[in-house]
C-alpha cells in the first residue's frame, strides 16, 4: 500500500471518522438475527464496533496491527462480539460463510487484477441469503458486476448508486 495506514492509525484516533451513511441504514434495517459479519479492510473498526453495537458476530480484517489493536481495544472495553485479524486482503481466506460481507473503500487500493481476485474469492465466502456490500470508486463498480454476475452463486442487486454495490446472495 502506498500510504503508511499502520502509521496514520498509530497517530490518530478514529482516523476514518464514522461509518457511511448508507452502511449504516443498510444494517439498521436488517431484523437483529447475531450473525455473522466479515469487515474486510477494517481499518481501526469504524464500521465494524457500529455493527457489532447492532449484536453481530463481526470478524475485521486488516492489514495494519495498528488498526487491529484499536479494534480489539474498543470490543474489549465495549463487550462486543468482535474478532481482529492482521492479514494481506490478497492471501486471505475467511473462515466459513459470512451474513454479510462488507469491503469499505478498500478494493480500490490494489491493482485492477488482485482487486477482482479478492472479490471473487470473497463471494465464495457469502451465506445463502446473505449480502456482499461495497463502497468503492465509482470508476470501480461495473468491473465489480461483472465478476459478480460471472459467479457461480447468483445475487440480486439491491443497491447499485454512486460508489456503493450491495448485493444479496439468492
Amino acid at each position: 500500500m502506498s500510504f503508511d495506514y499502520d502509521k496514520y492509525y498509530g497517530e490518530t484516533k478514529d482516523a476514518l471518522g464514522p461509518p457511511a451513511e448508507p452502511v449504516v441504514r443498510f444494517f439498521e434495517a436488517l431484523p437483529p438475527n447475531g450473525g455473522r459479519v466479515l469487515d474486510v479492510g477494517c481499518g481501526q473498526g469504524r464500521d465494524a464496533i457500529f455493527v457489532a453495537r447492532l449484536g453481530y458476530d463481526v470478524t475485521g480484517v486488516d492489514l495494519s496491527p495498528n488498526g487491529i489493536a484499536d479494534l480489539m481495544r474498543a470490543g474489549q472495553e465495549q463487550g462486543l462480539r468482535i474478532k481482529g485479524v492482521v492479514a494481506d486482503i490478497t492471501a486471505y481466506e475467511p473462515d466459513g460463510p459470512f451474513d454479510v460481507i462488507l469491503v469499505d473503500r478498500t478494493l480500490h487500493m490494489l491493482p485492477l487484477s488482485p482487486r477482482l481476485d479478492v472479490l471473487g474469492r470473497l463471494i465464495d465466502h457469502v451465506a445463502v441469503g446473505g449480502w456482499l456490500l461495497i463502497v468503492d470508486e465509482p470508476s470501480n463498480i461495473e468491473a465489480f458486476q461483472a465478476v459478480i454476475a460471472e459467479h457461480r452463486f447468483d445475487f440480486e442487486t439491491e443497491r447499485h448508486q454512486r460508489g456503493y454495490l450491495f448485493v444479496q446472495r439468492v
